[in-house]
């Protein structure tokens, strides 16, 4: 791991890393070697997203630079990987979730009162 200085210049080696293939405002097509990949493991969560959004392949190139990236770190650091869950994402930023998730019930027709509960 010591010829690499970060985990996006493993990625950038190995060829797992979203690019740009753009010339002259023509796209050239771009390879990927991998496999696919649970829903419930690493970055599932964010897959189903980016998927809905950008599409199977390159949903598919995102997930496999983060596992990439992450194998790195472990690698450098001599540490086991270990799994945070589906929800870590969701505990860091709740604010910005509940705002989301109020947005889109609206967006639906609803009327949406916020009540915390109790501790």
């Amino acid at each position: 791991m010591k010829v690499f200085e970060t985990g996006s210049q493993l990625a950038s080696w190995s060829g797992i890393c979203p690019g740009n293939n753009e010339s002259a405002g023509k796209r050239k097509s771009s390879h990927y070697y991998g496999q696919r990949v649970s829903k419930n493991g690493f970055g599932g969560s964010g897959r189903c997203g980016l998927k809905a959004r950008r599409g199977y392949k390159r949903a598919m190139v995102a997930v496999a630079h983060k596992i990439l990236v992450a194998i790195y770190h472990m690698f450098s650091h001599q540490v086991c990987y270990n799994e945070l869950g589906d929800l870590y994402l969701d505990k860091l930023n709740k604010h910005s979730l509940t705002r989301n998730l109020v947005h889109r019930l609206e967006r639906l027709g609803y009327t949406v009162t916020l009540v915390q509960k109790a501790a």
